[in-house]
């Protein structure tokens, strides 16, 4: 998370802006200054807090409700919160392994792992648990199949480093006999199991280059039996568990944002382009309110961590919920999971 480009605060408005935060994370009602002056434990006469509360409105950091003489942050003052007011709390290794434990120990794919993960995330925060998944070509190929179909069309079975298996229909040229596509099966399989398929698109070519203009048949299958099967193809991009959850929260209550918000959640477009941009730098991303760019997650905060195997990024896991959450609880929970993820996904692809 980057520092906070917010004003400069004295030691006093910024106990001040920590204390009114706290109290409105806690119960959602704009804090009065009778109740700072309670919370914030200075000894200074509610004049003077209601002084120091006009200077940090003024500055942008909170906001005084139409409704009420009390205050709300902003999220411009949330941002401060958090970069650099907030202190998060660790998970604790009972928390970890209680993590732990509510992950598959032994998924049948990824898929089963990924969508483990976003309802775990759910449960714990009670919010949107979501996990980007990675395309089948980040793991390397474990197996490849083909079974003729009518005419010059073959059934391909990939199976992945991740026990994801994806079959495709490939249209040929013409017709290959059954033991030709076994042939190439076994060509494929001895030759570049173990590698993804941009290696071994790489290897392909390398090979027909060796092998100039005269191409054994068997070659010759296997590079247009390949090219056929490892053609880009759109893949599930998102998991995501309990949108509901965020009807129970009334600073989302409004019905026109509600619906907004649940058509993003369908569309998944803008949510994996955001998401997208959390990958390409490692770590804990959070955005606030209308710090996405997206104006269907205005009033949501969005906590995002990185998981990977093998020091490479695969993707995202996170959360979205209301500007007002507990920070504090649930960034650490986020970042956890993110670890957990990648330990898992490592012990899923350990063996080929």
């Amino acid at each position: 998370m980057s520092p906070s480009h917010g004003p400069d605060l004295d030691a006093r408005s910024r106990r001040l802006l920590r204390a009114l935060i706290g109290q409105y994370l806690t119960d959602g009602e704009p804090v009065g200054s009778r109740t700072l002056s309670k919370s914030s434990g200075l000894d200074v006469s509610p004049a003077t807090i209601r002084n120091i509360m006009a200077d940090l409105e003024e500055s942008g950091l909170v906001a005084s409700p139409h409704t009420s003489a009390g205050r709300i942050p902003t999220p411009r003052g949330l941002r401060l919160f958090v970069d650099s007011l907030l202190e998060l709390r660790p998970l604790t290794g009972e928390d970890l392994a209680r993590l732990r434990q509510q992950l598959p120990p032994s998924p049948a794919s990824s898929l089963d792992l990924f969508n483990s993960t976003s309802s775990l995330l759910s449960a714990m925060t009670h919010f949107v648990g979501l996990v980007t998944v990675p395309r089948h070509s980040d793991f390397s190929l474990r197996h490849i199949d083909f079974v003729p179909l009518d005419g010059a069309r073959v059934l391909v079975i990939l199976v992945f480093a991740d026990n994801q298996v994806q079959n495709r229909v490939v249209q040929l040229s013409e017709p290959l006999s059954a033991s030709a596509l076994e042939q190439a099966a076994n060509y494929l399989n001895s030759e570049f199991a173990g590698l993804r398929l941009d290696d071994i698109r790489a290897r392909l070519l390398s090979e027909l280059k060796k092998a100039s203009h005269e191409l054994n048949d068997l070659l010759s299958n296997a590079v247009e039996l390949a090219s056929a099967s490892f053609a880009p193809q759109s893949e599930i991009d998102m998991v995501l568990s309990g949108q509901t959850n965020l009807m129970g929260y009334q600073e989302l209550s409004d019905l026109d944002r509600l619906r907004e918000l649940f058509e993003a959640f369908q569309r998944k477009r803008d949510l994996v382009q955001l998401l997208d941009v959390c990958a390409k730098a490692p770590g804990v991303r959070l955005f606030i309110g209308e710090e996405s760019g997206y104006a269907a997650l205005d009033g949501c905060s969005v906590v995002t961590a990185t998981y990977g195997t093998e020091g490479r990024v695969l993707g995202t896991v996170g959360v979205i919920g209301p500007t007002r959450m507990a920070y504090d609880r649930v960034i650490p929970v986020v970042q956890a999971t993110a670890g957990l993820l990648g330990d898992a996904l490592n012990r899923v692809t350990a063996t080929l």
